[in-house]
């Protein structure tokens, strides 16, 4: 592990509960985990369990008892440690977004296909049960032809201009080490779901706005130009001809992670919140997607309460109508991952399905400052 920071709690716990609940070939070892602070690496590897530390997360890559590396760092050192990891033979699963940009994102997709390595980036929200029952209702056909999909995230913790850029806790807020502001960390999750359950994205047309145009530098002190985006809207086209409406902002007051979607067909529609996470409502016009329509006295939004065992992941868990958390995404996609590698079959999202969601966002960047209309150029055949 490299990185103690949220993403490496969230994984370090999927890491330790992945055996109690899903019975794989693979046990986890919690070997090593690297940060720059001797003094906090020490202690957030003495709370999680694992046998050892390092500063140096060269010296961790090249070590011969650890198997896998999980890159929990700001992205801006995503690619120097994937390829390092890649070279010495180690499979890879990285924090979203994939890189900084769309440039380290294509050599980080070389280096572990040339390498035949194992790889996962860490779109959690995809092993939600209640996003993963979507997904199984769309290919059952219960939506039938794709209109519109709709999607915010919104938080608010960064309206006061105190809050300082930079450093270990608000990188995010650091261009340098972030790469963009809300649209690779917030909207890229959208993004990600959005091409899952719709396919791909093809052109956008974006706003971007940054409200706090100086910030005080947390590690030089000084007073810096502010390079990331607080605010973005965007609206694009689908490749199945559908259109979308994103939104993403740190800067709603009384939101502290307000991730939504709706998509709306002309059999049916889906509506996710993750502030109500073990629900899906759906509406269905046609019952099975057929042409039977569902008598108009009883037609309307049904809300599901995704906990019984026939739904997504469920049947790993707690008997119907008790709920499973946020942490569990992680659990359910670490547990995808090492199935993939037990069974050949790759778990998604991969580098190269990762470096498509890198491209939209890339795109959006792009048009928030021309103003105009850009072409992803994703690869549809790589959206899995």
């Amino acid at each position: 592990m490299i990185g103690y920071g949220f993403m490496g709690r969230a994984h370090s716990n999927a890491y330790k509960r992945l055996n109690d609940f899903f019975p794989l070939q693979h046990k986890v070892v919690l070997k090593a985990a690297c940060a720059r602070n001797e003094e906090k690496v020490k202690a957030f590897a003495a709370n999680w369990g694992y046998e050892r530390t390092e500063t140096d997360w060269r010296k961790l890559v090249r070590s011969p008892d650890v198997d896998l590396i999980d890159i929990c760092t700001p992205n801006d050192s995503h690619m120097e440690i994937a390829l390092a990891a890649a070279k010495a033979g180690k499979m890879i699963v990285c924090e979203k977004p994939l890189a900084l940009d769309v440039k380290q994102g294509e050599t980080m997709v070389k280096a572990v296909e040339k390498a035949k390595l194992p790889n996962m980036v860490w779109f959690n929200y995809r092993r939600v049960p209640s996003i993963s029952l979507a997904k199984q209702l769309i290919a059952e056909g219960r939506i039938g032809r794709p209109y519109h999909f709709r999607a915010n995230f919104l938080q608010d913790w960064t309206i006061s201009p105190d809050v300082p850029q930079g450093g270990a806790g608000l990188w995010r807020l650091d261009v340098k080490a972030a790469g963009s502001g809300v649209t690779g960390d917030l909207l890229a999750h959208n993004i990600d779901c959005a091409m899952w359950l719709n396919g791909p994205i093809v052109r956008v047309t974006a706003r971007t706005e940054t409200f706090v145009k100086q910030r005080k530098h947390a590690v030089t002190g000084k007073m810096q130009p502010v390079g990331i985006d607080d605010a973005c809207l965007f609206i694009c086209e689908f490749a199945n001809g559908s259109l979308g409406l994103f939104e993403s902002t740190r800067y709603a007051r009384g939101h502290k992670a307000l991730k939504t979607f709706e998509l709306n067909g002309e059999q049916g529609s889906l509506a996710f919140n993750l502030e109500e996470m073990e629900y899906l409502d759906f509406f269905e016009y046609n019952t099975g997607g057929g042409e039977a329509t569902v008598d108009s006295h009883i037609r309307g939004w049904r809300r599901i309460h995704v906990t019984n065992g026939e739904h997504p992941y469920m049947n790993r868990y707690w008997v119907p109508g008790l709920v499973i958390g946020y942490e569990h995404s992680f659990l359910n996609a670490l547990a995808d991952f090492v199935q993939g590698v037990e069974n050949g079959k790759p778990a998604q999202p991969d580098f190269r399905s990762a470096l498509q969601t890198q491209k939209v966002c890339e795109a959006v960047i792009k048009s928030g400052k021309t103003g105009r209309w850009e072409k992803t150029g994703v690869d549809v055949k790589a959206v899995i």
